[in-house]
């Protein structure tokens, strides 16, 4: 007699282990199967994790399945793959579960969708005549001599239709039946040419290291090609590789704004063998996409960081493209690193693992150095001029300081206001980057100095033109702005700073009558959001793109021949020890959006500090060197990747709890890791505040750990990870390791 271990679909500590179920004889239940499990009094949803011939306990207290709520949903590999990420990163089991389907699928929320299909039974000429008398009959009849037809679309068609549907079905002349209908999203290849254009040598070289690495039982590959470089057209050839050995692919992207655009090159190459998934995808659209990649009907996978848990069988490659980007790794629990997931399963697959980038990220650079260990080696493939020996753009540093010197107090230099007028007489393009959304980043008075805060939070709010209304961009708290100061009376208020709606409506001043779009979280929030402004200003319907770092990366606009970057010290004085590395990213990125056809590009970057390496850097795209500079400075202060971070996070709503409850961690972890003779790893245990202290209404601190001793970082956060767990009176406390956001 069969049995299955079962993990129960309920997050707690207590609960999160295998729960051995018998399979009744007539239930046939295999690993992956999502099933209904009787739990105490209740029945709940779990999953299958192994099928076994022995129960290992008293079979009399083994109770049987009630039933199979969706057979075969969770690939036996990648139940492996939760079990290591439980492991890894210290999370539940069915946490981890939990990401490889789509939530819907959990309590039955989304389903297949069936619609009722009309379609003759008998030649036109018969129906015709069966239906003379019938005026309404012959009307549906004419709509369906072309097949086919939905009988929701004959309902639109034709009104009062059902009563004559029914009587067509009667007499004969036409049948109904069901059939699964597919909620597609929308996917434009954009006009794109669907052949392979001709490689670059470089291209060609980066291509056929990789197919033979595939050929030969996989390989780790670091692509550094510069922007323009046409790193995309080596991943299409490595997927047709994939694709012709009988295996498929992944294709990650940053962000949601990116996908548009790939799903438009890849849709173009590989037709319905491609499938989308990310968050902006309706709930039955993202059924359907994963229920097609389950199938093997698509066999390309293209998404944003969830995508990496597709159930692709027989995994070929995982192209990660902007590895650099930090939103790879998730900021929830668990909280995963997609680039590692990526690594693991290729190596489980045997795949080949790429991971793209113009501004690699210091930790991936690091795995090319010589003396790294094999097993995490990375092969470095570098691609170092754009396609067609286009040139990269010209990039222009504009000292701020010498403009407010000569009396400019506006947002654009004068350089900028040039070539901004310049480039849209010619009939170009232009992008203007500015990391800030909003009109103004505060409100002050100009009497006092106080500072418009969010009540919630420990930030200033941004004023936002568009309702004439303050928000916090933290926890989306809003508010009228003051007329008067609330702390000394003064009407004196005054709009400091510039964000993306304030750069718009002085490009509007600027440049009267030109078309002009602003790509923000504000303006991208309905369905394809992103879609839309970029579908306007690929047709160049729109002159002029505002955007934060949406617009900074990845897109591809052969137009384009102005790139302006308005405020390139927005995250230089970010309180994280990758400010710099994150600035120089930007600027590369955004700088890499000009000429990227026949045209030559021109950027200028407007900064009060040009002599910052990381900008000076940029401008030059000398990553060798950032990354030299940059690696020295880490090395110096004992900081990732030469160690690992680790912290807790103590929140409270009473602000006095957490610096006591802070403080106390850091005591009886220091008393935790010397007895179990972990202090030899650890550099620097230390409670502190949060650099914003409150947020969305919680006071917070901070214990930070500084870990050397790579061996011993799994104990050391497991200890973490408990006083995590055993929490405090009034507090909660969070635990991450290495964490994207230093705020």
């Amino acid at each position: 007699m069969p049995f299955a271990e079962v993990v129960v679909d309920l997050a707690a500590d207590a609960v999160d282990r295998r729960f051995t179920y018998r399979i009744p004889d007539d239930l046939p239940v295999s690993v992956g199967d999502m099933v209904s499990a009787p739990f105490g009094p209740r029945t709940l949803e779990g999953f299958v994790v192994s099928v076994k011939d022995e129960p290992g306990m008293d079979e009399s207290r083994v109770r049987p399945l009630k039933g199979v709520a969706a057979a075969g949903v969770i690939l036996p590999e990648l139940i492996e793959l939760a079990e290591w990420m439980k492991k890894r990163y210290n999370c539940l089991f069915v946490d981890a579960l939990r990401l490889m389907i789509p939530s819907e699928m959990r309590g039955a929320r989304v389903k297949e969708k069936n619609v009722r299909v009309a379609a003759l039974s008998m030649p036109v000429d018969e129906a015709a005549k069966a239906c003379a008398r019938a005026p309404k009959q012959l009307e549906l009849l004419s709509h369906l001599t072309g097949g086919a037809k939905p009988t929701a679309y004959l309902a639109q068609m034709v009104p009062g239709a059902a009563a004559a549907i029914q009587a067509m079905a009667k007499k004969g002349v036409l049948t109904l039946s069901e059939t699964r209908e597919r909620r597609a999203p929308r996917m434009d290849d954009g006009g794109r040419s669907r052949e392979d254009p001709a490689l670059m040598p470089g291209q060609q070289r980066a291509a056929d290291e990789m197919i033979s690495a595939l050929r030969s039982g996989g390989g780790r590959f670091l692509l550094h090609g510069v922007t323009g470089s046409g790193k995309t057209e080596v991943y299409i050839r490595l997927i047709r590789a994939v694709l012709a050995d009988g295996k498929g692919a992944i294709v990650l992207v940053p962000e949601i704004a990116l996908t548009p655009q790939m799903v438009g090159w890849f849709h173009a190459r590989f037709g319905a063998d491609a499938a989308v998934i990310h968050s902006r995808l309706s709930a039955g659209e993202r059924f359907d996409e994963w229920e097609r990649i389950r199938r093997g009907e698509a066999r390309v996978v293209i998404g944003a960081r969830s995508a990496v848990f597709a159930p692709v069988e027989k995994l070929g490659a995982v192209i990660v493209d902007e590895e650099h980007e930090g939103a790879y790794q998730s900021e929830k629990r668990p909280r995963y690193d997609a680039r590692e997931i990526a690594w693991r399963r290729c190596e489980t697959n045997g795949g080949v693992l790429v991971l793209g980038s113009a501004t690699p990220s210091i930790a991936s650079y690091m795995r090319v150095m010589p003396g790294v260990k094999p097993q995490n080696r990375l092969t470095l493939l570098e691609l170092t001029e754009r396609v067609l020996g286009r040139k990269m753009p010209e990039c222009h540093v504009v000292d701020m300081r010498r403009e407010l010197e000569m009396g400019n107090h506006g947002i654009f230099s004068a350089e900028l206001v040039k070539e901004l007028r310049a480039c849209t007489e010619s009939g170009k393009q232009t992008m203007l980057f500015i990391n800030r959304r909003g009109h103004s980043t505060f409100v002050s008075c100009r009497a006092c100095g106080h500072v418009e805060k969010c009540a919630f939070c420990d930030v200033a709010m941004t004023y936002h033109q568009s309702d004439g209304r303050m928000h916090c961009h933290y926890c989306g708290q809003s508010k009228e702005p003051p007329t008067t100061c609330p702390e000394c009376g003064s009407s004196f208020i005054k709009y400091f700073g510039a964000g993306t709606q304030r750069v718009e409506e002085e490009v509007r001043k600027l440049l009267p009558g030109v078309p002009v779009a602003r790509m923000d979280v504000d303006t991208t929030q309905g369905k394809d959001g992103h879609l839309k402004l970029l579908e306007a200003f690929r047709k160049g319907e729109t002159r002029v793109m505002v955007g934060t770092q949406m617009i900074a990366k990845g897109l591809d606009f052969p137009n384009v021949t102005l790139v302006g970057v308005v405020a390139a010290d927005t995250t230089l004085n970010l309180p994280d020890y990758r400010s710099a590395e994150r600035t120089f990213q930007l600027i590369t990125q955004v700088a890499g959006r000009a000429g990227r056809a026949d045209s030559p590009g021109r950027v200028v970057i407007q900064t009060y500090t040009p002599d910052h390496y990381a900008i000076r850097c940029a401008v030059k795209q000398d990553y060798r060197t950032f990354y030299h500079t940059e690696a020295g400075y880490r090395k110096r202060a004992l900081y990732p990747p030469y160690t690992v971070l680790a912290r807790l996070v103590v929140l409270s709503k009473d602000e006095r709890i957490p610096a006591l409850t802070a403080m106390a961690l850091e005591q009886k972890l220091t008393e935790a890791l010397t007895n179990e003779g972990l202090m030899d790893g650890v550099l620097l245990i230390h409670a502190a505040e949060a650099p914003i202290k409150k947020l969305r209404g919680e006071t917070r601190w901070q214990v930070y750990v500084k870990m050397y001793a790579r061996g011993e970082v799994e104990r050391i956060t497991a200890e973490m990870e408990k006083l995590a767990e055993t929490g405090a009176p009034g507090a909660r406390i969070e635990m991450e390791v290495n964490p994207a956001n230093m705020i």
